[in-house]
């Protein structure tokens, strides 16, 4: 499957964006999409993940409650509503897509287990 994500942008703190990310080439309920991010000089990191129906979800922690991931898979497209936005979530976003059956929230929430990756978008949150 190929990925393609898109939405970020410069939004101040307490301002809202929302991501997409788009697939094309495979079946895309076949898929765990999540999104990660990475800030300059940090490790990648899990922000957010969902089943291939989109009837589980999982999020970091300091995502919960600011941020909700979706699906619409006769679009081929999951998206990441991010609210309340501070300057922390500043990063590239990328979304990554693994074609497993189990929802093992240790899995989903480590890069290494994906094996397709969008190109990312850049999120940047002014003070």
């Amino acid at each position: 499957v190929q990925l393609q994500a898109s939405g970020g942008g410069l939004v101040q703190a307490g301002g809202s964006l929302r991501l997409s990310c788009r697939g094309s080439g495979s079946t895309f309920d076949n898929y765990i999409i999540s999104w990660f991010r990475q800030a300059p000089g940090k490790e990648r990191e899990f922000v957010a993940a969902i089943s291939r129906g989109g009837y589980n979800t999982h999020y970091l922690d300091s995502a919960k409650g600011r941020f909700t991931i979706s699906r619409d898979n006769a679009k081929n497209t999951v998206n990441l509503q991010m609210n309340d936005l501070a300057p922390e979530d500043t990063a590239v976003y990328y979304c990554a897509a693994i074609s497993i059956r189990m929802w093992h929230i240790a899995s989903i929430s480590t890069a290494r287990t994906y094996n397709y990756w969008g190109q990312g978008t850049l999120v940047t949150v002014s003070s």
